[in-house]
């Protein structure tokens, strides 16, 4: 799959919205990504489940809910690709441990 540059919007429970600029493969490694670059910033509040988080690609957006987003990364895997991407993806944000 061809990197794209990304936008994500993520919104912290002070319903601050804090922007980041990625390049991903993926919309999960996309949010992945913004994630884990904005945690443990003092100027970050807590990131909530509840609200949207927003990717944007110059002519696509998609809204994804951090929720689902981590159904989806403690869902089995389907494939060894799907396997590899969300190992890579725990392991950026820090919970490869976990499994």
């Amino acid at each position: 799959m061809a990197l794209k540059a990304c936008t994500v919007v993520v919104h912290d429970l002070n319903e601050a919205a804090h922007v980041i600029d990625v390049t991903a493969e993926s919309l999960y490694e996309a949010i992945a990504q913004a994630l884990a670059a904005l945690r443990g910033h003092d100027w970050v509040g807590d990131i909530g489940k509840g609200p949207d988080h927003r990717y944007r690609h110059p002519e696509v957006t998609h809204v994804v809910k951090i929720q689902d987003f981590e159904n989806w990364l403690n869902r089995g895997c389907k494939s060894p690709a799907d396997t590899a991407l969300k190992t890579r993806l725990r392991h950026m944000l820090g919970m490869d441990k976990q499994y």
